[in-house]
């Protein structure tokens, strides 16, 4: 075989392997947003379900605690000088 004939298989044996290593990261990248708006859209369930006990308008054995626990954070929080401890965090 030629010397161009070996050098084209190997820029098309590289060429392919670029293309599905691009595929793979973008498929990963893909599921990394998805986990990542998934833990978002259960950290603004939390949130509202907190609000909602705190008001009255649910109750739940379980609920309870957990939000007797929010409670004691955020008075940790704002004791420390968290201006807005309600508020998610950046980053």
């Amino acid at each position: 075989m030629t010397e161009e004939s070996e050098g084209r298989k190997f820029l098309n044996r590289l060429r392919e392997a670029t293309t599905n290593v691009t595929q793979m990261t973008k498929e990963g990248i893909e599921n990394l947003q998805s986990r990542h708006e998934l833990s978002q859209t259960y950290g603004d369930l939390g949130r509202k379900t907190a609000d909602l006990v705190e008001s009255g308008a649910i109750s739940h054995a379980e609920l309870t605690p957990l939000v007797e626990r929010i409670n004691e954070l955020k008075a940790e929080l704002a004791a420390g000088g968290d201006e807005d401890p309600a508020a998610p965090d950046e980053g």
